[in-house]
């Protein structure tokens, strides 16, 4: 189900996914990327919210898209459940229906459920795959179908994690992002597609319990976490003209965490 907020404005489209908490990091990257000039499609899947610590934050996308239209921006709210093979079409269906042709891929969905080598369940690292991995596939798959956009003006960008020990099916489905992303800046450089990775580091979006907030404070130099607006500010310079010549990069903005 999509909900449209305001007319589109003509130019750039962002679809981001994995927006739906006013904290989280999607949030922060469409609030940048509104201001900057972009019209917004989101998608959201509250189940996920609901099997985690943190629950469903009731009325997160209305605020958002709120919020993006303080900014004059157009958007889209589109709830998407990634596990289903048929949601990247149908994401990118509603979102240029409402907004017109996708510029700017940003990938901040995940599934993130921590567990060890001994202990993932096999129910459990296929639906890490399915989500992480797979969904991204589709998803790249289906914007380099449709990208029609000016040659050199195309974006893709993917959220990563290099956290591994503890949480095997999260970091290595991640990996598996990484190269699938990354593949697209030779695949797909005959549509003047640029494409990167981002690891954020340690980002507290009400995940964190206090003896792991202290510890990646004292593990990082500036003595503070990172923020949503510390990777969003990096994400909105990628999808600009000036961010067009970094390319098939993973790039590290965690503030010299670890």
């Amino acid at each position: 189900m999509a909900t449209m907020i305001d007319p589109p404005r003509t130019g750039k489209v962002a679809l981001i996914t994995g927006v739906g908490r006013t904290v989280g990091i999607g949030a922060g990257i469409a609030r940048r990327l509104a201001a900057s000039g972009w019209d917004i499609a989101f998608s959201h899947w509250s189940p996920y919210d609901e099997r985690m610590a943190w629950g469903v934050e009731p009325g997160a996308t209305d605020a958002i898209a709120a919020s993006l239209a303080d900014d004059g921006a157009a958007s889209v709210a589109i709830e998407a459940d990634l596990s289903d093979v048929a949601t990247p079409a149908r994401i990118f269906d509603e979102a240029e229906q409402a907004l017109g042709t996708v510029t700017a891929l940003v990938m901040c969905h995940c599934e993130s459920v921590a567990s060890g080598l001994l202990d993932t369940t096999v129910e459990s690292f296929d639906r890490h795959f399915t989500v992480n991995a797979r969904a991204t596939w589709l998803l790249v798959r289906e914007y380099g179908r449709r990208f029609r956009g000016t040659h050199g003006t195309g974006r893709i960008i993917a959220l990563t994690s290099d956290h591994t020990v503890g949480n095997l099916p999260y970091g290595a489905s991640k990996g598996a992002l990484d190269r699938i992303t990354l593949a697209a800046a030779h695949e797909l450089a005959h549509l003047g597609v640029s494409a990167n990775v981002v690891n954020p580091g340690p980002v507290d979006t009400g995940w964190m319990p206090d003896e792991v907030r202290e510890q990646c404070i004292r593990q990082t130099p500036l003595n503070r976490l990172g923020t949503p607006q510390d990777t969003a500010d990096l994400v909105d310079f990628l999808c600009s003209p000036q961010g067009q010549w970094i390319n098939g990069q993973l790039l590290m903005s965690n503030g010299g965490f670890g």
